[in-house]
């Protein structure tokens, strides 16, 4: 049906009522109503008789199979139909202070709410690998209580910090004479 809002309607009706005149509008809305009926009628029968002719072919019976199938050939809902409410949260207010129970659901849902952080940063890298905006590069650190460089500032990337650092076994086998003594 066509989307008419109340000032389309409106509009209509006053150009009916110059058109047609105030004698004949209500004949005209009542043959109006009439046609409109009979349409709907018709196209109600229409899809009756789809429905039949679908029911007598056992298509009907073909969908209804199909859609309870795809539930299971769907992974993620298939395993939430399998696992019900397990994954839900765990709340261990629900157990007594102090028993072994409340310890345990404290321990899982600490487990929980931190798998749930690593989810969330998974998919925020993942985000942020496919977005179209080029990687900014880091930004120089300083210590507190030197000076920044003059001249440009050479950014080392973390592959060439890890080959240039030491690690703590090579620190005290490089320490100076003066402290192994």
């Amino acid at each position: 049906m066509p989307d008419i809002g109340l000032m389309e309607m409106l509009v209509i009706g006053i150009v009916a009522l110059i058109v047609v005149g105030p004698k004949d509008l209500p004949k005209m809305f009542r043959k109006l109503g009439q046609i409109t009926g009979r349409i709907r009628g018709m196209a109600r029968e229409f899809s009756s008789a789809m429905n039949d002719a679908a029911d007598e072919t056992g298509m009907s019976q073909m969908n209804r199979d199909l859609r309870a199938a795809s539930k299971f050939t769907n992974p993620k809902s298939m395993a939430k139909d399998l696992m019900g409410d397990v994954m839900d949260d765990i709340d261990p207010s629900k157990f007594e202070e102090g028993s072994a129970t409340r310890a345990i659901a404290e321990k899982k849902a600490a487990a929980q709410a931190a798998t749930k952080e690593r989810i969330a940063a998974m998919k925020a890298g993942e985000a942020a690998e496919t977005s179209d905006e080029p990687e900014e590069p880091p930004e120089p650190v300083f210590a507190a209580d030197t000076e920044a460089p003059e001249g440009p500032v050479k950014v080392i990337k973390p592959a060439e910090r890890a080959a240039a650092d030491p690690g703590p076994a090579n620190v005290e086998a490089q320490a100076p004479q003066s402290e192994r003594s």
